[in-house]
C-alpha cells in the first residue's frame, strides 16, 4: 500500500492511497473463512460450506468492507504517524467511485489543515489586569451580613423591619366591628418585610406586645391566591370572600438578633479555628473578599486577554468548505441549507480554539489527572458552598469530586476548563500586564456595553 500526501495551499491537503492486492486478499480471506464457520447453505451445515460457494456469494461485500476499511486505517494512521494537524475529517473525493471486480485501486481525500499561528503572548504585548479595592465598607457589609445570616430569633419588646409577629388575626366588617361568623386565626403569623404594600408594612411599625392594628391581608400580599390562604388559614376558593379589612392583636414579636461575636459565631462563618476574635474575623472576612475578587480579576483578565491575542493573531484562514461538509455530515441539524449560517456563527469560538491550542503548545502546557481532579473538586466546592464552610471538608470535597470525574461528558468538559485555565495562566505569565486598581464599582462598569 502506498500513501502519499500533497499539500494544497496552506490549509487543504490531498491524501492518495493507492492499494493492491497483496495488502488485502489475506483479510479477504479470514474473514470468509469465519463466515463459512458460522452460516449454513442449503443442503450445508455451518463449516461444511464448500469455500468457493461462500466465496461466490459473499466475496464481493468482503472484498469491498475490507479495502474501505484497509483505506480508512492507511489515511487515519497516516495523519497520525505523520502529526498532521487536521480540521473536521477527511473528505472523500468525488472520483472515488471504483470498480471492485479490479485488484487495485486509488482513493484520494481532501483534508483541512489547522493554520500556521504565530504566538503572540510576548512582553510587547499589552493586556489591562484590574486589581479591585477591598475596602473597609465591603468588609462591614459582609459582617453585618453574617451577623444577620448565623442571628438567632428572640422575643422582642417592639417590632424592628425583620420581626416575625405572632397574635389573633380577626375580620372586621367595613364600620370597623368584628364580623359575625367572619375568619378568626387564633394563632396567625406574619412577618411584615414580606408585604408587597409599603403603606400595610408602615401600620406595623414600632408596635408592642398587646397593640391592635387594623391592616388588609389581601393588599399586603397583592391579592396573591396562595399567601392569604396561608395567612387566614383557609382555601384557596375562599380568599375572594374575605379581601376586607382584619384585627391583628399582638401577642408576641420575635426579633433576629445578630450573632455576638464569639467562637461559635467565628466558626460558623469562616471555619473551625480560623478567627479567635473580632481582629482576626474582620481579617479573614477581607481576605476572603480578596480571594473571591482576586477571582473576578482573573475572569475579566481572559476576556481582556483573548481579545488582545485574537486582535494581534488576526482573522485565521480555514478550510472552510471541507468544515463545512463535516458539521453537515455530523447531522446535528446543521443541513446543506443552514450550514452557512450556523458555521458563521461557531468560526469565532473555533479561531479561538485554534489560537488557545497553539499558544498551549508552544508554552508547553500538559493536562494532567490532577488538574481534571482539581477542577473537578472546584466545581464541587461551589455547589456545596451554599451550605457553609463546614460543609466543604477535604473529605467531602475529594468524595463528590471523585464521582464527577467518572462521567466521560464531564471530564471533557472539565479538561476543557483545565487546558483554558492553564492557558491564560500562560498567557498571564509571558504578557506585558498593566495593573489598574479600581473600586467594585469601577471593575463592574466594565461589563456594561458600551453606547454605540
Amino acid at each position: 500500500m502506498n500513501v502519499n500526501f500533497e499539500k494544497l495551499g496552506n490549509v487543504n491537503g490531498e491524501i492518495t492511497v493507492a492499494i493492491e492486492a497483496k495488502d488485502y486478499t489475506d483479510k479477504v480471506s479470514k474473514q470468509l473463512k469465519e463466515i463459512g464457520k458460522k452460516h449454513a447453505e442449503p443442503g450445508f451445515r455451518p463449516g461444511h460450506v464448500p469455500a468457493g460457494l461462500i466465496a461466490k456469494k459473499y466475496g464481493t461485500a468482503v472484498k469491498y468492507d475490507v479495502v474501505n476499511k484497509e483505506v480508512a486505517d492507511a489515511v487515519f494512521n497516516y495523519i497520525k504517524e505523520n502529526k498532521l494537524q487536521v480540521l473536521g475529517q477527511p473528505v472523500p473525493e468525488s472520483d472515488n467511485s471504483f470498480d471492485i471486480a479490479n485488484d487495485e485501486f486509488t482513493f484520494k481525500f481532501k483534508v483541512g489543515l489547522a493554520p500556521e499561528i504565530q504566538n503572540p503572548a510576548n512582553k510587547e504585548l499589552h493586556v489591562p489586569y484590574y486589581n479591585i479595592v477591598v475596602t473597609d465598607e465591603m468588609v462591614n457589609e459582609q459582617v453585618e451580613g453574617l451577623r444577620q445570616r448565623f442571628g438567632r430569633q428572640v422575643p422582642g419588646e417592639e417590632t424592628e423591619p425583620n420581626a416575625v409577629i405572632k397574635g389573633s388575626i380577626t375580620e372586621l366588617n367595613p364600620d370597623g366591628s368584628v364580623k359575625e361568623g367572619g375568619v378568626v386565626v387564633e394563632n396567625g403569623i406574619i412577618a411584615p418585610m414580606h408585604f408587597k404594600n409599603e403603606d400595610q408594612k408602615k401600620l406595623f411599625e414600632a408596635k408592642h406586645p398587646g397593640d391592635s392594628v387594623v391592616f388588609n391581608p389581601a393588599a399586603a400580599c397583592d391579592s396573591s391566591a396562595v399567601e392569604l390562604s396561608s395567612m387566614l388559614n383557609i382555601d384557596r376558593d375562599q380568599v375572594e370572600e374575605h379581601k376586607g379589612d382584619f384585627r391583628f392583636d399582638i401577642k408576641e414579636i420575635i426579633v433576629l438578633k445578630p450573632a455576638e461575636f464569639d467562637q461559635e459565631f467565628f466558626d460558623n462563618a469562616v471555619g473551625k479555628d480560623k478567627a479567635h476574635n473580632e481582629e482576626e474575623f474582620r481579617a479573614a472576612i477581607k481576605e476572603l473578599l480578596a480571594l473571591n475578587l482576586v477571582n473576578d480579576s482573573n475572569y475579566r483578565f481572559t476576556i481582556d486577554a483573548k481579545e488582545a491575542v485574537q486582535k494581534a493573531v488576526g482573522e485565521l484562514e480555514l478550510p472552510v468548505e471541507i468544515l463545512k461538509d463535516f458539521l453537515v455530515r455530523q447531522g446535528e441539524g446543521i443541513t446543506k441549507e443552514n450550514v452557512d449560517e450556523e458555521f458563521e456563527k461557531m468560526r469565532g469560538q473555533l479561531e479561538w480554539d485554534l489560537v488557545r491550542d497553539n499558544i498551549a503548545s508552544q508554552f508547553g502546557v500538559k493536562i494532567e489527572e490532577e488538574d481534571i481532579f482539581n477542577e473537578a473538586r472546584g466545581v464541587v466546592a461551589r455547589q456545596l458552598m451554599q451550605y457553609g464552610p463546614n460543609a466543604l471538608s477535604e473529605e467531602i470535597v475529594d468524595k463528590y469530586a471523585q464521582e464527577v470525574t467518572k462521567d466521560p461528558k464531564n471530564r471533557e468538559m472539565l479538561y476543557q476548563n483545565a487546558l483554558n485555565r492553564k492557558a491564560f495562566e500562560a498567557i498571564k505569565e509571558n504578557v506585558t500586564l498593566d495593573n489598574k486598581d479600581v473600586t467594585v464599582e469601577e471593575f463592574q462598569k466594565l461589563f456594561v456595553p458600551a453606547e454605540s
